[in-house]
């Protein structure tokens, strides 16, 4: 409306002054200011407009596949809205939003990280005071399992953990494993103290190789580049590989993943929408699709 007054008046004033070249210039001018005026202002429309309809989410590697697919229908139900995803491991995800990175929902593979942004976490967590989640929108969103998986035709003969403790200690096989700021690595972590096996005299002896992220771990596996690697049931599923042993809650705790809106978000509203649907249960067929569950009761 704006624009179509600033418009209509400079037209008026270039009538009325049609009579004299030095008004019409004037007016010319006028005209001209106006509609640059008016193509800045709806500009400036079109960009918050195009803001409001963006949703940045940043997710962990693991959910890439399911994400992607639930765009597809999310997109098509809401004409409109984008979903902008950046997958990575939890702990790249959580240093690029403490960095400043535009975020407006947060998944994270491990509770760990969700805690390191969120205020009412324990301090011996958020050692840094961070304050990023909205605690009012944070929800355990989904389950999933910590598996044992091998190559095609399974080499080694890997059939378990309990086996493959015993490879580690006494034998020859090489697993690959997440590094230690990733969830996946830090519940191998869990797993390697449960059968009291040291990480550290294990990379020594170049029994376990690393991945920055679960993905890296299983584009391992699926290479045979190792004998067998730990990763989760969803990534595995995904892959088209054999899993061998599912670690149990004793072993490693629930792998549990958290959501949140972050308060920095540029669109909250359309990252609580996002995170609504992705609780509903046409979003959780496409979950329970590759492995992922509803989160059980401790």
């Amino acid at each position: 409306m704006k624009q179509l007054i600033a418009l209509t008046s400079a037209i008026a004033l270039a009538l009325a002054g049609c009579g004299s070249s030095s008004s019409s210039a004037a007016t010319a001018a006028a005209f001209t200011a106006a509609a640059s005026a008016a193509a800045a202002e709806a500009a400036e429309t079109t960009a918050a407009a195009a803001e409001q309809s963006e949703v940045i989410v940043f997710a962990a590697a693991s959910m890439t596949e399911t994400l992607n697919q639930i765009k597809e229908t999310y997109e098509a139900e809401n004409p409109g809205v984008t979903l902008t995803f950046n997958f990575d491991s939890s702990g790249t995800l959580k240093t690029q939003i403490q960095e400043g990175a535009d975020c407006d929902l947060f998944i994270s593979a491990g509770q760990k990280q969700m805690n390191q942004l969120d205020i009412t976490a324990s301090s011996d967590v958020n050692t840094d005071g961070l304050d990023f989640v909205d605690p009012d929108t944070r929800v355990n969103l989904l389950e999933n399992k910590i598996t044992l998986a091998v190559p095609e035709g399974n080499p080694k003969g890997i059939e378990s953990f309990d086996q493959l403790a015993d490879l580690l200690k006494n034998g020859d096989v090489l697993m690959a494993i997440g590094n230690s700021d990733v969830p996946v690595g830090q519940y191998t972590q869990k797993i390697l103290a449960y059968y009291g096996l040291d990480e550290t005299t294990l990379a020594n002896e170049g029994k376990i190789t690393y991945g920055t992220n679960v993905k890296e771990v299983t584009t391992q596996i699926s290479e045979a580049s190792v004998d067998c690697g730990v990763i989760y049931e969803t990534d595995a599923y995904s892959a088209g590989l054999t899993t061998v042993d599912s670690a149990t809650p004793e072993m490693c705790g629930q792998v549990i993943y958290p959501a949140a809106v972050l308060k920095t978000a540029r669109n909250p509203d359309g990252a609580k929408k996002l995170l609504d649907y992705l609780q509903t249960d046409e979003a959780m067929k496409v979950f329970e699709s590759v492995g992922f569950s509803a989160v059980t009761a401790e």
